[in-house]
């Protein structure tokens, strides 16, 4: 990873950061080499994991997400509502093939459903484990959280052999986002220097189906072309995204 380093903040943990660059296989440098040569760190700090770069941090922080989750807030989630199947018997199972930050999965887990998480970046990845840990241990996030299990693979690759048919697939391709937020913003420029915008759809879509789901559920923008070219079953939609529904 070309530019990355890692760095140990105020209250950081040196072993903890010793650990993840040699996972990442990057080195670990003098707190401020990054911001001195243009590059990215990631930041081990008192209160967990942090990307920093471009005079920007972000960290994955699933705390945020706790009014959403409460029954009547959570009813009316749009990926939610998505991925719900009238007359299921028993708990459901979803794969989040793109997983990101881990808000999605994190509705849906709450909402009942068992949620793997395939996340092939192993930045964003580790963003996201640093985050699960730490909602682990809050009262408020930590039932959802146990229905939640990360895997730093490309599903892609994974899902072929996934050893299960999920009931639901969730795809959340990155796509340019039209809100100007400034936290949308500085999500985006952050992520997108460690990963672009997904360069084979039809490829993610077969992946998908050869799990043998019996519904694809694909975040878009409201106004955003369907994913591969291809008509959705339905749409549940919002005023800024949607999520199309094929099923199977």
């Amino acid at each position: 990873m070309e530019g990355l380093v890692v760095e140990v903040g105020a209250g950081g943990d040196a072993v903890r950061a010793q650990k993840l660059a040699a996972r990442l296989g990057v080195p670990v440098a003098p707190v401020g080499t990054a911001q001195a040569a243009g590059g990215l760190c990631l930041l081990v700090g008192e209160k967990g994991l942090s990307l920093e770069g471009d005079g920007m941090s972000l960290a994955a922080d699933l705390s945020r997400m706790v009014p959403r989750l409460r029954a009547g807030n959570l009813n009316r989630e749009l990926v939610v509502r998505a991925a719900r199947i009238r007359g299921a018997a028993g708990p459901l199972t979803a794969v989040d093939a793109t997983a990101g930050m881990g808000e999605d999965s994190l509705l849906l887990a709450a909402a009942g459903f068992s949620v793997t998480l395939f996340e092939r970046d192993p930045v964003i990845c580790a963003l996201l484990a640093d985050a699960l840990a730490r909602a682990a241990s809050d009262p408020a996030l930590a039932e959802a959280v146990s229905r939640m299990e990360l895997r730093g693979e490309d599903s892609v690759l994974a899902l072929p052999a996934l050893g299960f048919s999920p009931d639901v697939v969730l795809l959340d391709p990155m796509f340019p986002e039209r809100r100007k937020s400034a936290a949308v913003k500085k999500k985006l420029q952050l992520i997108q220097r460690l990963e672009r915008p997904c360069d084979d759809e039809r490829g993610l879509m077969d992946a998908a189906r050869t799990a043998g789901p019996r519904r694809i559920v694909v975040k878009r923008p409201a106004k955003g072309p369907w994913l591969a070219g291809e008509k959705p079953s339905y749409t549940v939609a919002g005023k800024a995204i949607r999520y199309d529904c094929y099923a199977l």
